[in-house]
């Protein structure tokens, strides 16, 4: 008789890292730290509002000088968990590049719908770029990570102004195609059906035409993270766009965004086109 396949231990990430519950408090502190140094340089505009819900808000922080262009960061927690102040310091590096970066919040899952999730990022981007002109580089971890894709996606909720200043994708552990996780008790709280999922599945959307994607993701991450960005990168390299993926040796889930907080690593050079 076939086993049958362990769905929630597939997509399951905390309980197959070691010390996998001190990194959320390590994450907030990190952030906590450096939200206060910047906000004490006056770089730092909280909490901005970009919608009418009171979690529709953006962190923007602003580099020293005249910004090149924006970075927006996407958090992840399975579109049910996290919000804006837990990672702040990943703006370290882009910033040290002369960056602005934008930080946004979102309403949860099951308040909210992944596709409203959807367009809530696309509400929070539009006005991030608003607020900063130049080049837009977009990147998000996890959840995040396909929020992102989905920005780049045909059918991404960005007005085609928006969409034309976007120079770099870099979709970090993402999820591309959302099917499996109906088979998750998290469905419990995503709700998800297979119309909501095809639809907003960017390994299953058609990409726009020209764009530039990194699938990001560690080589010590659970099977299914790397077989989700590899997947996507696949799929989307048959289209008119420039797709690649990135397997960071040694790191898992939970550490594979550290670059982002370094300005000399591959990782944030990656998504500044460096």
């Amino acid at each position: 008789m076939t086993k049958k396949f362990d769905w929630d231990a597939a997509y399951s990430n905390g309980a197959y890292i070691p010390g996998g519950n001190d990194f959320p408090p390590r994450w907030k502190n990190l952030a906590a730290e450096f939200r206060a140094e910047i906000a004490a340089a006056g770089r730092l505009r909280a909490d901005i509002s970009y919608g009418p819900h009171e979690r529709n808000t953006l962190d923007l922080f602003m580099p020293r000088g005249e910004a090149k262009g924006l970075v927006v960061f996407v958090h992840g927690g399975y579109w049910m968990s996290f919000d804006k102040s837990t990672w702040s310091h990943l703006a370290k590096g882009p910033l040290a590049h002369g960056f602005a970066v934008a930080i946004p919040s979102y309403v949860l899952c099951p308040q909210a719908r992944i596709s409203d999730i959807t367009v809530q990022i696309a509400t929070a981007i539009t006005h991030a770029a608003a607020e900063v002109p130049g080049p837009v580089h977009l990147t998000g971890h996890s959840a995040g990570g396909h929020l992102v894709a989905r920005m780049a996606c045909f059918t991404s909720p960005l007005s085609q102004p928006i969409r034309h200043r976007i120079r770099k994708t870099v979709a970090i552990s993402t999820l591309g195609d959302l099917r499996p996780l109906m088979k998750t008790r998290m469905n419990e709280t995503f709700h998800l059906d297979a119309v909501e999922a095809r639809l907003e599945s960017p390994s299953l959307l058609e990409p726009q035409e020209g764009v530039d994607i990194t699938a990001w993701v560690g080589g010590a991450e659970r099977p299914e993270f790397v077989r989700q960005s590899t997947l996507l990168a696949n799929i989307w390299s048959g289209f008119e766009c420039n797709v690649n993926v990135v397997v960071e040796p040694e790191k898992h889930h939970f550490n594979v965004i550290d670059g982002l907080a370094d300005a000399d690593h591959a990782l944030t050079r990656t998504l500044l086109c460096l």
